[in-house]
């Protein structure tokens, strides 16, 4: 049985090693890089918590595109859930510090809205139009969805140690000369 346990904590210990450390995307991080909108949209970014949006579908409402019908209370439900750990890329900024991520392919793909917290340390976190006790009002696609109030703790990721990664092209001027 012993023999089993060293390769069995080997094997354990290069699989962790190998996936990415996740850092939170921060308001410092953001100023201290000073990263272009261009340069944004090559950083893989990732979402640190679950985030849930539902609305209620009125009865004509009966087309579902990226979400689930959910019948709650008797009322039926979209839902769309984006879990803790989803990929999502940099869409656009409308302004400095607000960054439209979006967690599905395509074009026209829906998109969030994330901008940085003070409560959470400077963490780009989810954004909504408004939030009450319990729940928030975000736009998803064309849409208007609510969000459990925990969301609101759902923020920004990004693997520091790619981002790090710096190519660097570099070449010798030959000088000129006077003719």
């Amino acid at each position: 049985m012993k023999k089993y346990i060293f390769p069995i904590f080997v094997i354990g210990f290069l699989a962790t090693s190998c996936s990415p450390v996740l850092s939170p995307f921060t308001e410092n991080l953001y100023r201290q890089n000073r990263w272009t909108e261009n340069e944004l949209k090559q950083i893989q970014f990732y979402v640190s918590d679950n985030i849930v949006l539902r609305r209620v579908l009125s009865g004509s409402a009966s087309e579902i595109i990226s979400g689930e019908i959910k019948m709650i209370d008797g009322r039926q439900v979209e839902e769309v859930v984006i879990r803790s750990g989803t990929p999502g890329v940099l869409m656009f900024m409308p302004r400095e510090n607000r960054f439209a991520i979006a967690f599905e392919s395509g074009v026209n793909a829906p998109y969030l809205m994330f901008g940085p917290n003070p409560r959470l340390k400077g963490r780009y976190a989810l954004l909504a139009s408004e939030w009450e006790d319990k729940s928030g009002i975000v736009t998803y696609g064309d849409k208007k969805y609510r969000v459990a109030s925990t969301s609101a703790y759902a923020s920004l990721l990004v693997n520091l140690k790619n981002i790090k990664k710096t190519s660097i092209s570099s070449r010798i001027a030959g000088g000129r000369r006077v003719n």
